[in-house]
């Protein structure tokens, strides 16, 4: 009988387990969140430009709220686009 050893995987083992996540504001230590950085700001709007939801990101409460004004300013400066295709 073959152990747990012997036996290859056509796919990652690890793919069905879930991260911890966690608020990189609060574990960082950021407590404001500059709109006049747009480079910073990519990283929370997926391809089409909209605002990622809190349950992907891991941000707090508080901190997605910041982060959401933040973006909405960038849009109003035109640091960031309202409406894109393939903003990545």
């Amino acid at each position: 009988m073959a152990t747990r050893d012997d036996i290859k995987f056509l796919s990652n083992p690890n793919i069905g387990k879930e991260r911890k996540k966690y608020c990189r504001f609060k574990k960082y230590g950021i407590k404001y969140i500059d709109y006049k950085d747009p480079d910073f700001l990519l990283q929370f709007i997926n391809e089409q430009g909209k605002v990622l939801p809190r349950r992907i990101t891991g941000n707090s409460l508080k901190y997605q709220r910041k982060m959401a004004t933040a973006i909405k300013r960038a849009r109003i400066l035109a640091l960031l686009p309202f409406v894109t295709d393939q903003l990545k």
